[in-house]
C-alpha cells in the first residue's frame, strides 16, 4: 500500500494553509485556515474492508515549561512525546482519496463536533482537547483534524506522520475514549497493511 499527497511531499514542508497556525511577525503566531491535506493511496489489499488514519506529531515537548515563553527556547535535546492531530476510522475500503479541506476547513474554537464524518467514516478526538482544557475561550472536545501548531520557540522542526491502515473489518467494535491510543488497541489483529507519509512544520522564524 502506498500513500501520497498533493498538499506536500514525503519529508517536505507542510504549507501553512494545512496548519492550525502560521508565523506572524507581530504576535508570533496567527490562526490559519486549518485545512486537512489531500491524501490518496494505492495498492490497498483486495480483502480490505475498511480504512483508518492517524496523524501524530512525535516531536511534541514532553515538558511545557518553556513552550512559547519569551526569552526562552524549547531545547532540541528535550525528550519528546506524541501529540495526535487526527483520528479517522471506519472509512469504507472503496475510498481511495481524501480531498484537501474535506474534513476540516477552519479553526473551530472549542472543537469541531464529533462522531460522524464524511464518506460514512467516524472521527475521534485529537490532543488539542487536552491542550486547551484550561483555556476558557478554547476548551472543548476537538474531533477530527486540527493541523500543526508547534511552539514558536522550539529548536526542532516537527514531523507530522500520517499513517493509513487497511483493516479486515467493515466497522471496528465500539471503543472509548475515541483517542488514537484506543483506536490502535481496537485495530489489534485487524491490520492487513499500512502506509505512511511525513510532513515537516515549524513556527520558529529561525528555522523557516
Amino acid at each position: 500500500m502506498k500513500l501520497h499527497s498533493q498538499s506536500f511531499t514525503d519529508g517536505g514542508r507542510i504549507p501553512g494553509e494545512f496548519a492550525f497556525a502560521v508565523p506572524d511577525p507581530k504576535n508570533r503566531v496567527a490562526l490559519s485556515s486549518n485545512l486537512n491535506p489531500h491524501l490518496a493511496w494505492t495498492d490497498a489489499p483486495p480483502d480490505a474492508k475498511s480504512l483508518a488514519l492517524i496523524c501524530h506529531d512525535p516531536d511534541a515537548p514532553s515538558v511545557g515549561d518553556d513552550v512559547n515563553q519569551e526569552g526562552r527556547t524549547v531545547a532540541d535535546s528535550l525528550p519528546r512525546a506524541e501529540f495526535v492531530h487526527w483520528v479517522l476510522f471506519d472509512l469504507p475500503a472503496e475510498v481511495s482519496e481524501i480531498a484537501a479541506g474535506a474534513y476540516s476547513s477552519e479553526v473551530v474554537p472549542r472543537g469541531k463536533s464529533g462522531g460522524a464524518a464524511p464518506r460514512d467514516a467516524r472521527q475521534g478526538i485529537n490532543d488539542y482537547t487536552g491542550w486547551f482544557a484550561n483555556d476558557n475561550d478554547m476548551k472543548g472536545e476537538y474531533y477530527g483534524y486540527d493541523g500543526p501548531c508547534p511552539p514558536w520557540n522550539d529548536e526542532r522542526v516537527h514531523r507530522y506522520v500520517f499513517t493509513l491502515y487497511a483493516l479486515d473489518v467493515e466497522e471496528l467494535p465500539p471503543f472509548s475514549p475515541l483517542t488514537a491510543a484506543a483506536l490502535r488497541q481496537a485495530m489489534t489483529g485487524h491490520v492487513l497493511a499500512s502506509a505512511e507519509i511525513t510532513g515537516l512544520y515549524t513556527l520558529n522564524p529561525a528555522l523557516i
